[in-house]
């Protein structure tokens, strides 16, 4: 085993959702390997305004796919998100609320790390 992957805090990638199932490797956590194209690295939180635009964008979250076991995301859900996708709904001020603790590293390579913070649901603390 490698070493282990971080998040954009510094710490441990935590899991992002195993309910449900999410990831690049279905394993709940927004690592990236390669293969990854997607770069499937934002731990984001869906909301009905998100998960709207990005069926706009051609790639539909909402709707159940049971034939690649998959039920369909609803807002609340937590789901690794493409960094790319993540930067457009954000210059579309539709971006979702992201989980820095769950969010890779490599995720600053696409998206600005300010705006990852002020959509953060667990904000870092101040520094002194």
């Amino acid at each position: 085993m490698g070493r282990m992957a971080r998040n954009v805090l510094g710490g441990e990638l935590e899991t992002c959702s195993l309910d449900p199932l999410t990831g690049y490797r279905r394993d709940g956590c927004c690592d990236t390997a390669a293969g990854d194209t997607g770069v499937h690295t934002v731990c984001a939180v869906m909301s009905d305004e998100f998960l709207a635009f990005t069926k706009e964008m051609g790639n539909d979250l909402s709707t159940p796919r049971p034939e690649w076991g998959f039920a369909g995301l609803r807002a609340g859900d937590r789901w690794c998100l493409c960094a790319p996708r993540w930067q457009e709904a954000l210059e579309a001020g539709r971006a979702p609320a992201v989980v820095l603790a769950a969010t890779h590293e490599l995720t600053v390579e696409w998206c600005d790390r300010a705006a990852l913070i002020a959509h953060a649901v667990d904000p870092p603390a101040p520094s002194a």
